[in-house]
């Protein structure tokens, strides 16, 4: 008690009041309506928290007086006044009355201690779980922290396990590559080393290029993938192409119906790999979707499967679509005594890249081509016996290999002028050869014959000749 007035003293909140009233006396005249009731609001402010002060001290002091310790003050005084305060023509109110009030808010007051007493010791003992919760808290976290730890040391072995296992694959695939060029420049050396093109279609085919680095295509990178099948490609242009059109060149003697043939050969072997590679990947994914179950994508799987097994691509089958294709084929036609399947070495090679080059991301194609279109430098150049100020196409040597809209290699056509109408004249004059008799036209691939390749009965329907035999049995090799 001697602490809360002493406090209260130390305020000086009486004597703040005291000179706001002074102050509000003097300038009540001059201040306005608003200002007098603002002065007013404040000096109620200060009265109240003075009671309020005082209603605390007059507590304690009952407190310390004991139980029933300044009963006849508060009834006498502090009831009548607080009557009054409440209404301004209170009841009248008998001592009896007044003494029951008093005792049912001392009953109440007991009450709200002895719930407060019982409040407190709740609080005390939920305190005390909330610590110890805490402090279960705390070790997991420490434990998490713990594991947390561990993981991360657990990834970073991981990630540089990762590291080392890419540079194993990396070196592999350089090998892989190094190995590839190695087989490539043995098989140019072996064939700039050939005395002449009889002696060398004479030998026995040495393995392909191409099946020397099949194998390690499957582990090569998309970028050294793409290099080696564009130098292949480049290959075949200028060996494989040159071999087949010596080999025709034997029985016919029109160069311009031997560069069709090779050239359409090339088309036909692109679009029967790329019906073989959506077969085949078909296949691997509906294989794949049974049993997958892998972070990687399915179609990155598939992908890898093809790349890797590129071995499993049946080539004779789309060699036999391809020169089933050239045997219907209007803008060609062929001696009877031979047959489209000597250039089936020709057509395995391409039909070989081509699959490959549809593993690329993105695939390779070759461009399409016809006769009397435009004459582009961008994609094509022309042959050494093309008419350089023609501006039109005659006919197509070879296609040109194109990665989405953007030519790669460019194609070699041979340009002269009225090619359009040659071109015509051409297809008319094939549309009646072949609409004659086997005999009459048997009797006219006969005559452009070389002498010693004449024979009095086809090689398809009587014995052939044994050279001619020969060179077939070789190419189908």
């Amino acid at each position: 008690m001697a602490e809360s007035l002493r406090r209260l003293i130390s305020n000086e909140t009486c004597r703040v009041l005291q000179e706001k009233l002074e102050r509000w006396y003097q300038d009540y005249h001059i201040n306005s309506c608003d200002q007098n009731l603002t002065r007013c609001c404040e000096i109620m402010e200060l009265n109240s928290m003075i009671q309020g002060q005082l209603f605390t001290i007059l507590n304690q002091t009952c407190q310390q007086g004991g139980q029933y310790a300044g009963m006849e003050i508060i009834k006498s005084r502090l009831l009548p006044w607080l009557g009054s305060c409440l209404s301004s023509h209170p009841p009248a109110r008998s001592p009896e009355g007044s003494s029951s009030r008093l005792q049912e808010s001392l009953e109440k007051d007991r009450t709200l201690r002895e719930l407060s007493s019982s409040q407190s010791l709740e609080i005390k003992q939920l305190e005390k779980e909330l610590n110890a919760t805490r402090l279960q808290l705390n070790l997991v976290q420490q434990d998490l922290k713990a594991s947390r730890a561990k993981e991360e040391c657990a990834l970073i072995n991981l990630e540089r396990l990762n590291e080392y296992e890419q540079q194993i694959l990396t070196l592999k695939d350089e090998i892989a590559v190094l190995a590839a060029q190695k087989s490539v420049l043995q098989s140019k050396l072996a064939r700039s080393r050939s005395p002449s093109p009889i002696s060398a279609r004479s030998r026995s085919p040495s393995p392909s290029p191409m099946k020397s680095f099949s194998p390690g295509c499957s582990r090569l990178t998309n970028a050294s993938r793409h290099a080696n099948l564009v130098e292949r490609f480049s290959d075949i242009y200028t060996q494989e192409r040159l071999d087949a059109q010596s080999l025709l060149r034997s029985y016919i003697d029109d160069l311009e119906i031997v560069q069709r043939i090779i050239y359409i050969a090339a088309v036909e072997s692109f679009q029967a790999a790329k019906r073989a590679y959506r077969q085949f990947k078909m296949r691997v994914r509906k294989t794949l979707s049974l049993s997958y179950s892998g972070s990687e994508s399915l179609e990155d799987m598939v992908m890898d499967y093809i790349i890797r097994q590129e071995d499993l691509y049946d080539v004779q089958s789309s060699v036999n679509d391809v020169i089933r294709a050239m045997n219907t084929n209007p803008q060609i036609s062929f001696p009877p005594e031979v047959d489209f399947i000597m250039i089936s070495s020709l057509i395995r090679e391409l039909c070989r890249v081509a699959f490959s080059m549809q593993t690329l991301d993105p695939p390779l194609d070759v461009s399409f081509g016809t006769d009397g279109e435009l004459f582009s430098e961008y994609k094509y150049r022309r042959s050494y016996d093309s008419e350089f100020s023609a501006p039109l196409v005659a006919y197509h040597v070879w296609p040109a290999l194109m990665e989405e809209d953007s030519i790669i290699v460019k194609g070699e056509v041979v340009t002269r002028r009225g090619a359009l109408w040659s071109h015509r004249s051409r297809s008319r004059s094939r549309c009646r050869s072949r609409s004659l008799s086997p005999l009459s036209r048997n009797a006219g691939y006969t005559r452009h014959l070389p002498p010693r390749h004449r024979s009095p009965s086809p090689l398809r329907s009587g014995s052939p000749s044994k050279w001619a035999h020969s060179e077939l049995r070789r190419s189908w090799l």
